[in-house]
């Protein structure tokens, strides 16, 4: 049986890496990390789906749990209630991917001999 939706292309498949790697975001918001899988927030079909996604892990994608940890599919409502709806979820790891980058950056530069010239900002 086949997928619904379209395939990513590279960029998207850059992006969806990106976020994945950050872990569950939910995970994260309780003080620790867990590996993620991606959630597409509004489908896999339409144009720029394959940004909209949030980093979660097993049991707060799609383990199907009711109770805590709750899962997103198929509680939905019961997710939301419990950890921020996927539009607040979204805006979190969009601010979070971005602190890691200019961390990231900031160690990058931080290693080379010249690094107060380098800063970004």
């Amino acid at each position: 049986m086949a997928l619904k939706g379209r395939p990513p292309n590279v960029k998207e498949v850059a992006h969806m890496n990106k976020v994945a790697e950050l872990g569950c975001i939910v995970c994260h918001n309780r003080g620790f990390f867990n590996p993620a899988e991606i959630h597409h927030t509004k489908g896999k079909t339409r144009i720029g789906s394959h940004f909209l996604i949030l980093p979660l892990c097993f049991e707060h994608h799609r383990k199907g749990n009711a109770k805590e940890p709750i899962s997103r599919h198929p509680y939905k409502r019961r997710f939301e209630e419990a950890y921020g709806t996927e539009k607040k979820l979204l805006k979190q790891v969009s601010e979070f991917g971005t602190e890691k980058e200019l961390l990231k950056q900031v160690s990058e530069l931080l290693k080379k001999d010249n690094y107060y010239d380098n800063l970004p900002f």
